[in-house]
């Protein structure tokens, strides 16, 4: 029988795919000392302190418990003070696992990270990863934690293929790893997404700040047959207006040390230095308010959400032609 695992855990942040794993591997870990342990979650704010008492209470069978408690950053006082009432004292046989975004508006739930932590609970770390930077390490120990590694060039093809969601990545380099023996090279990379760049809506950017008409219009039409959201192509136009615009402003120059001043990976400065030659200041401010009302559009203010992004994509080459 292993050792009763830690019966206090706190979760902080709101990336999701990195919180679910803090969850999954807390029972896990709780499984291995009792495989009989169930996973109870409820959200913090739809809970009273009498529910609260009756899940965390002791199992009358012995029954091990793991309970996620959700949006604690939601929590009231009386709730948020029955949470640490039971955090002082934990079942035996129960996991107090509480998830928080970090933030909170009431005094008390802003401070149940603080507190948590004082109690010695188990900390589990989940900021967003907003910056280029933050991405290409969670692919490098993505890789690693599939007992692979992956080379700089095929980190960069990765997420320029697939985009910044973590679950895709997180998908993309499972499998490549597993078919590559563990070690993942960018021919790797474009092999297995070869047919895939248009899914991200990228493809579609590209062309359209290029100027390519044809080529944008036929790449839109192709993510739209595969069923690709509306708010992913938009947020791929935006995303590649508002590169272009940072990349212009930022003057010319060595990419890498551009790189370093605006937070991106290299490769992207240089493919926004190559379209920004197409670009001066008055197309750029038009084009991100162009893509500004597009967002709007495609999370539903316009009546066609199809149409909506063919007139932006549209607008866009017209603007760079000018």
């Amino acid at each position: 029988m292993n050792p009763a695992p830690a019966s206090l855990h706190l979760v902080v942040g709101e990336e999701e795919l990195l919180v679910e794993r803090a969850v999954s591997e807390t029972l896990a870990a709780a499984r291995e000392s009792d495989p009989g342990t169930e996973l109870r979650r409820a959200r913090v704010s739809e809970l009273t302190p009498p529910e609260l008492d009756e899940m965390l209470s002791p199992s009358l069978f012995s029954e091990g418990r793991v309970v996620a408690l959700e949006a604690a950053q939601e929590a009231g006082k009386e709730i948020a003070e029955a949470v640490l009432s039971h955090a002082r004292a934990p079942a035996e046989g129960v996991v107090l696992l509480v998830l928080h975004n970090g933030g909170g508006r009431a005094k008390q739930a802003k401070e149940l990270p603080a507190t948590l932590r004082k109690l010695g609970a188990t900390v589990t770390e989940c900021p967003r990863l907003t910056r280029p930077s933050e991405r290409e390490s969670f692919v490098k120990a993505e890789a690693s934690r599939c007992g692979g590694r992956i080379e700089p060039a095929a980190v960069s093809a990765l997420l320029e293929t697939v985009g910044n969601d973590l679950r895709e990545l997180a998908s993309s380099v499972s499998q490549l790893v597993a078919d590559t023996d563990g070690k993942v090279d960018e021919a790797a990379v474009r092999r297995y997404h070869q047919g895939k760049a248009e899914v991200t809506g990228f493809v579609v950017a590209e062309k359209a700040v290029m100027g390519d008409r044809a080529g944008a219009l036929e790449a839109l039409r192709w993510a739209l047959r595969l069923g690709v959201p509306h708010v992913l192509i938009a947020d791929a136009l935006a995303d590649a207006v508002r590169t272009i615009g940072r990349v212009a402003s930022a003057g010319g120059g060595d990419q890498y040390r551009l790189a370093k001043e605006l937070g991106m990976p290299p490769w992207k400065v240089k493919k926004a230095q190559s379209q920004a030659r197409g670009w001066n200041r008055a197309g750029v401010t038009s084009a991100m308010g162009l893509v500004a009302e597009l967002n709007g559009q495609v999370k539903g203010q316009a009546a066609d959400a199809d149409y909506a992004l063919e007139r932006a994509v549209l607008g866009l080459v017209e603007l760079r032609a000018r």
